[in-house]
C-alpha cells in the first residue's frame, strides 16, 4: 500500500484519489492533461478500466507523480486492458480487397472533394488519416468504400479494407486486425509476431514507402485504431465510427450529415427510376421527409419500392406517415432501420440506455440535460455525462451554441419503442410526471421575476389540501435576475407548456393556476407567443374545475387579452370577455369586472364597433373609480388610457389628450404599495398616448419629447412588444418632422413588428414607403431648382 491506495487494481478508485489529493477537480485535470472530462469521468466510475500507456502517462505527469507512483498507476491501468483473444490465423494475401461499390451512389460531393485534397496531400512523412463520423443510418461505409474506389487509381500499392466489428460483442483487437492486414500484405503466419506492440511495428516497417490506401470500417474506440494506423509514408487511411473517435490526433474529419431534401430525393429516383418519380413528385418529396432524409431510410423505402414495380409511391406514404408503423414499415429484406439503431443501443451502458429512451417524451424539437435527467431519473452530471456519450456515439446531436440536444426523428420514434418495451406505463408516467411537477416550480419561479407585483409570497399563497411545494425546485441552479429568467423560460418554452397541459390533464389544477397567474406580466412582454391561449384556457378550466368563480374571472380575463393581443381574435375574445364579466359580477368581485368590461371594449373595437367599444371602456372606467385598491388604481389608468387611444381614433383628439393627461396625472401623484418601477411603466403608456394625441393635433415638435420617454422607459423594462409600437409612433412623427433619424426609426419598428407578427408591420412598411417617396420627391425638386 502506498498513501492508503492499491498498488495495482481497481484505477478508477485510485485516479481519483490521486485527483482528490492533488486538489484538483476534474475539468483542471482534464485542462491540465488533455484528456475530456468525460473520459476522466468513465475512468473514474470504473467504465473504463484500463486506459491507454499514453494517457495514464499524461494523468501522471498533471498529477504530479514521482516514477514509482507513475508506475503503480500505470500497473492498475494494465489490469483492467483487455486481453488479446487467440489468434485465428492471418488471412490469405490480397483477401483484403475493397467491397463492392454502389452504383447509385448519391450527393456527398464536398465530403468527397476533401478527401481528394487529402490523398493529393499524402507524402513520405505525411500520412492522411480521414475519420468518417455520424449517426446510424448516413451511410458512413457506403460512403468511404464509394470514396476509396474513387480514390484508387492515386494508390497503386494497394488498396485495403477491414471490419473492425466495433458494434458486436466482442469487436475485432488490434492484435487480430494486425494479423489480417499483415496476411495481406502476404507475411507468411509464421512470421508473424506474437505480441501487439511487435505487430504494430512490423506493419509500420511495411508501410512506411507504400502508397496505399486502407479502410477500416466500424471502429469502436480509438485504443482499436491506433496500432492499425501506418506510421510514416504515403497512405491513406479512411476509418468509419459511430463514435467520434476524438482521441485520435491529427486527422481530417468527415461529419457525415443528413441528405437535404433534393438529394434525397435524388437517391430514391436513382433507386426506383425517373419515371415513377416524375409521376409522384410530390408523393417522392413526402416520401423523403418522412425518411428524415435518412440515407439508410431512403434506400430502405427505395429497395422496398424497387421490389413491388407497380405499387404507388403514396401508398407507401400513407403508410409512414401513422408514427407507429413508420419504422415497420422501413424495412426491405435485411435492410431495417430499426436494426441500425438497435446495434448502437445495445452497446451503451444501463444509464445511458435509460437517458436515451426516457429523453424520447421530451417536449419539443431540442432538449436540456435538465430535463433529460429529470426525465432519466439521474443526477445532473450523469446526464450531462450521459448526452455527451449519446452526442460521440452519433445517437444525439448537439447545439452549437447552447448545451441543448435533439434526436433524428426515426431514432426518436426508436427511442419511444423502447420506453413502451423497457419501462412500461407506470414508469413512463412517473417521469413524466416528476418533471411535470420540477418543470412548473421552475417555470413558476423563473416568471416571477417579471410580476412587479409580486410580494415574495408563491403566486397562490398556501393552498389547502394542496401538498405542491413552492418555490424553484433547485435554489443554487435556479435562473438569477430577469436576463436568466427569460432565456429559461424561452429556452424551455416547448417543456413547460408541456409539463402545463399533463398537470391540467391530470387534475393538478391549482398548480396549473399558479403557473399561469405567475406568468402574466412575463405574458405582457412576449404577446407574439400563441401559446398564451392555451396557457390561459388550461387557467380558466382549472379554476372552473376547482369551484372559484373568482380565479375563473382573473383567468377568463387573461384569456381574453391573450386573444385580443396574441392572436388578433376578436370574437372569442368578447365571448371570453363576457363570461369574465358574467363571473366576476356572481363574486361581486369589481375589480375584475373592469377588467372584464375593458378586454370586452377592445374585442369590440377590433370589430369596428367603436361606439359599443366607448361605452363599454367608459362603464369600466367608473366601475374602478368606485374601487378603494391599489390594483384597481392600476386597472383604471390602462382602461383611460384605451379610452383615450379610442377617441383619438375616432376623431376626438382634444378629449383623448385629456384623457390620457388624467392618467399622467394619476401616475405622478403615486399609487400606495406600488413600486416606482411598475409606475414607472404606467406612465409610459400615458407619455407615449399623450405624444399620439400631440401628434393627431399636428403639434409634432410637442409630440416628439413624451414619445422619446416612453420608448426609453420600455427599452429599460425589457419590453419589446411595448417598445415596438413606441417606436412606430416616434417614427411618424419624426417623419412629419424631417428629422434625420425617421427612417432609421422607422426600419427598427418594422423589423421589431415584423419579428413579433403584429398587424402594425404593415403601417411601418406603409410608413416606410411614404417617407421614401417624400424624400425622392424632395430630392427632385432640388435638382429641378438647381438648374
Amino acid at each position: 500500500m502506498r498513501d492508503g491506495t492499491p498498488l495495482t487494481g481497481d484505477f478508477g478508485r485510485r485516479l481519483r484519489h490521486l485527483r482528490t489529493r492533488a486538489g484538483l477537480s476534474q475539468e483542471a485535470l482534464s485542462h491540465a492533461a488533455g484528456v475530456s472530462v468525460r473520459a476522466l469521468a468513465d475512468m473514474e466510475r470504473g467504465r473504463t478500466r484500463g486506459p491507454q500507456r499514453r494517457t495514464v502517462q499524461v494523468l501522471a505527469e498533471a498529477l504530479g507523480l514521482d516514477d514509482a507512483e507513475a508506475a503503480d498507476l500505470e500497473k492498475s491501468a494494465a489490469v483492467g486492458r483487455p486481453r488479446p483473444r487467440t489468434a485465428t490465423g492471418p488471412a490469405a494475401p490480397g483477401t483484403l480487397a475493397l467491397p463492392r461499390d454502389i452504383k447509385d451512389f448519391t450527393a456527398r460531393g464536398p465530403a468527397l472533394a476533401a478527401l481528394l485534397e487529402l490523398a493529393q496531400d499524402t507524402g513520405p512523412d505525411r500520412p492522411g488519416v480521414s475519420v468518417v463520423t455520424g449517426q446510424p443510418g448516413l451511410g458512413k461505409t457506403a460512403f468511404a468504400v464509394h470514396a476509396a474506389h474513387r480514390l484508387a487509381p492515386h494508390f497503386p500499392d494497394g488498396q485495403f479494407a477491414l471490419d473492425l466489428h466495433g458494434m458486436d460483442p466482442e469487436p475485432t483487437t488490434p492484435r487480430d486486425a494486425l494479423a489480417r492486414l499483415l496476411g495481406a500484405l502476404g507475411i507468411a503466419d509464421a512470421a508473424i509476431p506474437a505480441g501487439t506492440d511487435d505487430r504494430a511495428g512490423l506493419w509500420r516497417s511495411m508501410t512506411g514507402d507504400r502508397r496505399m490506401l486502407l479502410l477500416l470500417d466500424n471502429a469502436v474506440d480509438e485504443s482499436q485504431v491506433g496500432p492499425l494506423l501506418p506510421g510514416a509514408g504515403p497512405a491513406l487511411t479512411i476509418v468509419t465510427s459511430r463514435h467520434s473517435l476524438a482521441g485520435l490526433e491529427s486527422v481530417h474529419r468527415t461529419d457525415l450529415a443528413l441528405l437535404r431534401r433534393e438529394e434525397a430525393v435524388e437517391l430514391l429516383t436513382r433507386i426506383i427510376g425517373p419515371e415513377r418519380v416524375r409521376a409522384e413528385a410530390q408523393a417522392a418529396r413526402d416520401l423523403a421527409d418522412l425518411c428524415g432524409h435518412l440515407p439508410l431510410a431512403v434506400r430502405i423505402a427505395g429497395q422496398r419500392l424497387l421490389s413491388r414495380p407497380h405499387e404507388r409511391l403514396g401508398k407507401l406514404v400513407a403508410r409512414l406517415a401513422a408514427e407507429g408503423r413508420r419504422l415497420d414499415g422501413l424495412q426491405a429484406g435485411s435492410l431495417r432501420v430499426r436494426a441500425a439503431f438497435a446495434l448502437s443501443y445495445r452497446q451503451l451502458p444501463a444509464d445511458t440506455r435509460t437517458f436515451l429512451r426516457r429523453a424520447a417524451l421530451a417536449a419539443g424539437a431540442d432538449f436540456s440535460p435538465e430535463t433529460g435527467a429529470l426525465l432519466a431519473g439521474l443526477p445532473y452530471d450523469d446526464a450531462v455525462a450521459c448526452a455527451e456519450e449519446l452526442t460521440d456515439a452519433g445517437l444525439l446531436q448537439s447545439d452549437a451554441a447552447a448545451e441543448r440536444y435533439r434526436f433524428h426523428d426515426l431514432l426518436r420514434l426508436y427511442a419511444a419503442e423502447q420506453v413502451a418495451i423497457e419501462d412500461g406505463t407506470e414508469i413512463r408516467d412517473a417521469a413524466l410526471d416528476r418533471t411535470t411537477r420540477w418543470m412548473l416550480r421552475r417555470a413558476t419561479a423563473a416568471a416571477l421575476h417579471f410580476d412587479v407585483e409580486h410580494e415574495g409570497s408563491p403566486p397562490g399563497g398556501a393552498h389547502d389540501g394542496d401538498p405542491e411545494p413552492h418555490g424553484d425546485p433547485d435554489p443554487d441552479g435556479a435562473p438569477a435576475g430577469r436576463e436568466e429568467a427569460r432565456a429559461w423560460l424561452e429556452a424551455e418554452r416547448a417543456q413547460w407548456l408541456a409539463a402545463l397541459r399533463r398537470a391540467h390533464e391530470t387534475g393538478r389544477h391549482q398548480q396549473v393556476l399558479d403557473t399561469a397567474q405567475a406568468m402574466h406580466w412575463f405574458s405582457d412582454i412576449n404577446q407574439h407567443w400563441e401559446q398564451w391561449v392555451e396557457v390561459f384556457q388550461r387557467s380558466a378550466e382549472s379554476a372552473r374545475l376547482l369551484g372559484s368563480r373568482r380565479d375563473e374571472a382573473i383567468h377568463l380575463n387573461y384569456l381574453a387579452w391573450s386573444y385580443n393581443m396574441c392572436v388578433h381574435d376578436p370574437h372569442n375574445a368578447l365571448t371570453s370577455a363576457d363570461a369574465a364579466l358574467a363571473a366576476a359580477r356572481d363574486c361581486g368581485d369589481g375589480l375584475q369586472e373592469g377588467w372584464a368590461l375593458g378586454y370586452g371594449a377592445g374585442a369590440l373595437h377590433r370589430q369596428g364597433l367603436v361606439p359599443q367599444a366607448q361605452a363599454r371602456l367608459r362603464a369600466a372606467a367608473d366601475c374602478l373609480a368606485s374601487q378603494k385598491s391599489a390594483q384597481a388604481r392600476l386597472a383604471e389608468l390602462t382602461i383611460l388610457n384605451s379610452l383615450g387611444t379610442l377617441l383619438r381614433q375616432a376623431g376626438q383628439p382634444v378629449e383623448a389628450l385629456e384623457t390620457h393627461r388624467r392618467s399622467e396625472r394619476i401616475c405622478r401623484a403615486g399609487i400606495p404599495g406600488r413600486t416606482d418601477e411598475l409606475i414607472a411603466l404606467y406612465h409610459a403608456v400615458a407619455r407615449q398616448q399623450i405624444g399620439n394625441d400631440l401628434a393627431a393635433l399636428e403639434r409634432w415638435s410637442e409630440a416628439e419629447p413624451p414619445l422619446r420617454q416612453a420608448l426609453a422607459a420600455f427599452e429599460t423594462a425589457q419590453m419589446p412588444a411595448w417598445a415596438g409600437p413606441a417606436r412606430l409612433d416616434l417614427g411618424h412623427v419624426l417623419s412629419a418632422l424631417g428629422h434625420p433619424e425617421a427612417r432609421v426609426t422607422l426600419l427598427a419598428a418594422r423589423d421589431d413588428l415584423t419579428g413579433m407578427r403584429s398587424p402594425r408591420q404593415a403601417e411601418a412598411a406603409a410608413a416606410l414607403e411614404a417617407l421614401s417617396a417624400s424624400s425622392a420627391l424632395s430630392a427632385s425638386e432640388e435638382t429641378a431648382d438647381a438648374r
